[in-house]
């Protein structure tokens, strides 16, 4: 009989440490993450980030390009990949969109059949970027 309670013992423990084993591996490590997983490392700071126009004059063809970039930056002015950016006023009416790069740039090449000056501007998440950029198309 009392071979069976040691037995048992062992038994039960070994159970214990199987299961203290198992969770110290295994669940608590997952909680763990998911509990102090971090925000991503960089929100969009739509005061730091910035419209530039890289060329404002091109022929009124529908082939010479303006180009217009958008830096999307953080609240400590790093560059931010992967937002979806909105350039609205572009000739031919509508709206133009470009994901940014790794340096957070978002560049828009823009061409026109129209002549004229056309003010564009930025919005990322619905939110205007400071500024805008006049483009000016000739037919000349």
């Amino acid at each position: 009989m009392e071979n069976k309670k040691i037995y048992l013992n062992l038994g039960i423990g070994l159970l214990i440490t199987s299961l203290v084993l198992f969770l110290a591996v295994k669940i608590v490590p997952s909680v763990l993450v998911t509990l102090t997983k971090a925000a991503p490392a960089s929100k969009v700071s739509v005061t730091n980030s910035y419209v530039l126009g890289g060329k404002i004059l091109a022929r009124a063809d529908g082939e010479e390009k303006c180009v217009v970039n958008v830096f999307v930056l953080d609240k400590d002015g790093k560059g931010i990949k992967g937002i979806t950016v909105s350039l609205s006023g572009v000739p031919e009416g509508g709206e133009m969109q470009v994901v940014s790069g790794k340096d957070g740039k978002a560049v828009f090449e823009i061409s026109s059949r129209n002549e004229g000056q056309f003010p564009v501007t930025a919005m990322i998440s619905g939110m205007q970027v400071a500024g805008e950029v006049k483009l000016t198309f000739r037919n000349e």
